[in-house]
């Protein structure tokens, strides 16, 4: 199946409505039990009404850190896309494991299927899957808190989430007034990227898809400095950022000192002549805005604001 081009329209799924069924799964890594119980909570309060596959319970035989089998991973995953039952699809929470999924899942026999568009919520390992959504179904995703973790407790989290999935078009833009600019400039294009260190890896793989006339967003957690610098020499060596439009970065919670991270991000981005806005509250450690993946923005570094057109 062709990659679809980050020019092309990505289809953005319809609005959640009261009463909406909602799929939680695992994608990646195995979930706390109670943490879920609270995330499912937040939802029934939300007027939704959340369906728990069987990942979200599951644990691998041998492999602890995961949520239960690849197999059964990716047996959810088709079910959740391709079910009428379910107007979304939320993830427990990120971790690792949803690479090794990915290749299992039937992608022609979900197409082929001619789903409808559906919301996909995760951030963090979450990214290939957000990747894969829009190389082979051209949907865009939302980077945002996942059920069953710290982050979709917090209020400005849950707030955040809750307007993208049930009143999309009253979020216009999203202000980032904490984020400093390093490179001043005006940029339009469709917002791509998520966890940096996802995107490296995913590069040589079907599901890359590169930033080119597009607005790249990255984030990371507990990577040393000189790890970051390597992630983001391989997106230059690779070519994942030939054309690229604009750069955006969230947090790098567990990364070292804020400023050597600064310094990185100066050093590595700073010379693509285009604009690169830094520190925006979007990713690990903080009660992290939403994101969506896919859609057409323009950002502007004077404004410290992502507009969504």
């Amino acid at each position: 199946m062709a990659t679809i081009p980050a020019t092309s329209a990505y289809v953005v799924p319809p609005a959640l409505r009261p009463g909406s069924r909602v799929a939680v799964m695992a994608f990646s890594g195995r979930i706390v039990q109670d943490q879920l119980e609270k995330g499912l909570a937040v939802l029934r309060g939300w007027d939704l009404e959340p369906v728990v596959l069987e990942s979200a319970r599951s644990v691998h035989p041998t492999l602890g850190y995961l949520g239960g089998t690849d197999e059964l991973r990716a047996r959810d995953l088709e079910a959740a896309l391709t079910d009428p039952a379910y107007d979304a699809v939320l993830l427990g929470r990120g971790g690792y494991g949803a690479q090794r999924a990915l290749d299992l899942v039937d992608w022609p026999a979900v197409a082929a299927a001619g789903p409808r568009p559906r919301h996909v919520v995760g951030f963090s390992d979450a990214t290939a899957l957000q990747e894969a959504l829009l190389h082979h179904l051209g949907w865009t995703s939302l980077y945002g808190p996942m059920v069953a973790t710290w982050y979709f407790e917090q209020e400005r989290a849950q707030q955040r989430l809750r307007q993208l999935l049930l009143a999309p078009d009253d979020v216009t833009a999203i202000d980032l007034p904490d984020a400093v600019p390093l490179v001043d400039g005006i940029a339009e294009g469709v917002v791509l990227g998520g966890c940096a260190t996802l995107l490296s890896s995913s590069i040589g793989t079907a599901t890359s898809v590169p930033a080119r006339d597009a607005i790249v967003f990255l984030e990371d957690v507990d990577e040393d400095p000189f790890r970051l610098d390597r992630v983001f020499t391989q997106l230059r060596r690779s070519g994942y950022l030939d054309g690229v439009r604009g750069v955006l970065t969230g947090t790098f919670d567990g990364c070292g000192e804020p400023e050597a991270v600064r310094e990185v991000l100066r050093d590595r981005f700073g010379d693509l002549g285009v604009p690169v806005l830094t520190g925006a509250d979007i990713g690990h450690g903080v009660a992290l805005q939403t994101l969506p993946i896919g859609r057409p923005a323009r950002l502007d570094t004077y404004t410290r604001r992502l507009d969504l057109l």
